[in-house]
This record gives C-alpha cells, sequence and structure tokens, in this order.
C-alpha cells in the first residue's frame, strides 16, 4: 500500500530546498529487463569490470535493503562550458578532463544530499530503514532514474532528462517507506542516431548498447599499455569522453551552474601536458585528488597525456618523452613515450637513440613498442 501523498511532497519541497535539481520516485521491484540485458552483456564480453555486486544484487533492491519498498533517484545539473579555458597551442600542449570530471567528486556532492535525505525520511517516519548509493554502487543509476521518470535512457547509454539533457549526475536511495511512484517518460530520441555515428572508437554498438571495453572514457581509465588502434582516437583526453553526450541534439544549449562545488578550475580540468608528466604522487593529489577523475591514480593520467603528445606531434615534448622512455620506472610510460617519440619524429638522431634504448631495455612489452617504432621510422628514412 503506498503512503499518503503529503510526504512525498514532503520530500519533494526538501529536495528542493538542499538543491536537488530533480527526483523522482519508483517501486522497489526487480529490473527483470535490466537483468537479462546485463547478462547479454556480460555473454558478449561488453563489461568494463568496474561493475559491482552479483547480476542478482544489481538488479534487485530488496537484495540491498530488506523490506525494500521505493526507490528515490535524484539528480543534479553539471556545467557543460567553462569560463576562460586555456588554449592548447603548439609549444603549450595541454590535456582535458571530461565535464563529470569538473569540479569536485560528484561522488561526495551526491552522497551529501542523500545523507540529508535519508536524516529527513528518519525523521518524519520511525523506524524508516535506507541505503543510498552513487555510481559505485552496486544498482544500475541509469535504470532507477528511467523508472523514477527522471529522464529516459538515450542511445548514448545516458539518462536524457527534457530540462537538463545528460549533463546531470545521478543518484538513489533505497528506503522502506513506501511512496507512490512516478511514471517513466517516453524515449524521445526516435530515429537520431548522431551519438551512434560520432563515436570515436565505435563502441555504441546500437542505440543503448555499449561495449565498455572499446569507450574511450573506459579506456582513459585502464592502467595498462593501451592498444595501438585507440590512440590516435583518445587524441588529447585525459579522463573520460563526451563527444556522445557533446553531440546530442537534446544538450543543445544545455549549461547549468546550479552548484558552486561543480565549477571547474581551467588549470586543473585542462593542465599543460609536459607538467602532469613532472609531477610527484603528492603534487598530483594535491592538484587533482579533489577531481573524480583522479580515482585511477596519477599512472593512467600520465600515460594518456604521453599519448596526447604524440597525437599532437609536439616536437618541444621530446626531451621530456626521451627522459621518460630512458629514466621512468614504469613500462607502460617507457613504452607509450616510445610510440609518441616514433609519431613526432623519424628521424637519424632518433632510430640511434632508440637502438641505443633497445639495448638496456628488459621489458618485452617496451621493446616491442621500441622495435616497431625502429621499422616504422627505417621505412621512412629509406623513402
Amino acid at each position: 500500500m503506498r503512503m499518503n501523498r503529503g510526504l512525498k511532497q514532503e520530500i519533494i519541497d526538501y529536495s528542493k530546498e538542499i538543491g536537488v535539481d530533480k527526483i523522482g520516485f519508483a517501486a522497489a521491484d526487480p529490473f527483470v529487463t535490466l537483468k537479462e540485458r546485463l547478462r547479454v552483456q556480460q555473454e558478449k564480453g561488453y563489461v568494463s569490470g568496474f561493475e559491482k555486486g552479483t547480476l542478482g544484487e544489481r538488479t534487485t533492491p530488496e537484495l540491498l535493503l530488506p523490506e525494500a519498498k521505493t526507490v528515490i533517484s535524484i539528480a543534479l545539473a553539471y556545467p557543460s562550458k567553462m569560463k576562460d579555458a586555456p588554449r592548447s597551442v603548439k609549444g603549450d600542449r595541454r590535456g582535458i578532463f571530461c565535464r563529470a570530471s569538473w569540479g569536485e567528486d560528484y561522488h561526495h556532492i551526491l552522497r551529501r544530499k542523500l545523507n540529508l535525505l535519508e536524516e529527513f525520511i528518519q525523521k518524519k517516519v520511525t523506524g524508516a530503514r535506507s541505503k543510498s548509493m552513487v555510481d559505485t554502487g552496486e544498482l544500475s543509476d541509469r535504470a532507477v532514474a528511467e523508472r523514477a521518470g527522471i529522464g529516459w535512457s538515450g542511445k548514448n547509454c545516458a539518462v536524457i532528462t527534457p530540462e537538463f539533457g545528460s549533463y546531470v549526475y545521478l543518484g538513489d536511495l533505497i528506503t522502506t517507506v513506501p511512496l507512490e511512484e512516478d511514471q517513466p517518460l517516453e524515449d524521445q530520441c526516435g530515429s537520431c542516431t548522431k551519438c551512434i555515428d560520432a563515436c570515436p572508437t565505435g563502441a555504441l554498438i546500437q542505440g543503448g548498447q555499449l561495449d565498455a571495453t572499446k569507450c574511450v572514457a573506459f579506456l582513459t581509465q585502464t592502467k595498462t599499455m593501451l592498444p595501438e588502434k585507440y590512440r590516435k582516437k583518445i587524441g588529447n583526453r585525459l579522463y573520460g569522453c563526451d563527444t556522445c553526450q557533446v553531440v546530442c541534439p537534446e544538450n543543445k544549449g544545455k549549461d547549468f551552474h546550479h552548484h558552486p562545488e561543480m565549477e571547474p578550475d581551467p588549470e586543473v580540468v585542462k593542465p599543460r601536458l609536459e607538467e602532469v608528466l613532472s609531477m610527484s604522487n603528492k603534487e598530483f593529489k594535491k592538484k587533482f585528488g579533489h577531481i573524480s577523475g583522479s580515482w585511477r591514480g596519477k599512472k593512467p593520467i600520465q600515460r594518456n597525456a604521453v599519448i596526447a603528445l604524440g597525437v599532437f606531434k609536439e616536437k618541444s615534448a621530446l626531451p621530456t618523452l626521451i627522459k621518460l622512455l630512458k629514466e621512468d620506472p614504469r613500462p607502460v610510460i617507457r613504452g607509450t613515450a616510445a610510440w609518441a617519440i616514433g609519431e613526432i619524429e623519424k628521424s637519424s638522431e632518433t632510430y640511434q637513440m632508440l637502438e641505443a634504448s633497445a639495448e638496456t631495455e628488459k621489458d618485452e612489452e617496451v621493446l616491442s613498442e621500441i622495435y616497431s617504432v625502429l621499422n616504422n621510422t627505417q621505412t621512412t628514412l629509406r623513402s
């Protein structure tokens, strides 16, 4: 039995007071169709490995909170445009963090809102129990938001809201309190395939189906050597990818600055690439530790910075890259530096330097990168 609408309205009013941009209510029934979709994703090898929980836990709220009756979905709009963004120019190249990593880590922001909502409900209903999660929890934020009427699930695998487009962070709160549920919105993507067509790596297999292992956002977070076929696709992205959101017609003109803590620091989210490469762990944490894009540590970010310099063919960065190839203790960085050097310059001088590096290098993967560059350089010099 659903509780009276009075409490639901009180929760809605309070959510506005604490800065929640949109809130929706869904029944805590199992997500049956989602479970089947997730099973197919697993069978096809489309999962990233970052997912938490079993298929049952990811689709059955009552496994996470016994006697669950309602799942509340909240959305907070984030900015899509940056003021005073520094330019990336020859001799002073910069990388970029995706919009979802601008400002303070959104996990912290949403958890604070969800904690306040949780406390509010507990004050209103004696004995009420709840469990909240943001992004890294078992439940699919997207499926909950879709059921709760926050937005529809777009072909780009993002929840698209009529008010804010897909530039929203999502959070969930499962509660034992029965509340009247909202109606899902109709899919409004229609025949549009702009996101599918624009995906740099073809990770969007079809509308609403993503091969996470090909997604640039996922690839920027890996810690191993990045397959060569994806390096130029990444460009100067240090973390994440916004392409499928930027091309979406529903996001045209959408730019909201409701939350000061989400505002980007241009020097943080569009940093100088060579400065990123010279950072110690302490310096990295000081500059980037408060943003969500730092969660995997500095190694993937630095690897991506090396790739970016190679993609830019930035000659002024050659001394830095040669130093990394010769001195960096991490094989992934040395190997990537070898590739970037080969992209920037194919000369007899670099050939000799790479030959010398090959003589002292012990790691097979790095040697493979060096020999590949040597072969390409030799072909170029002959021609």
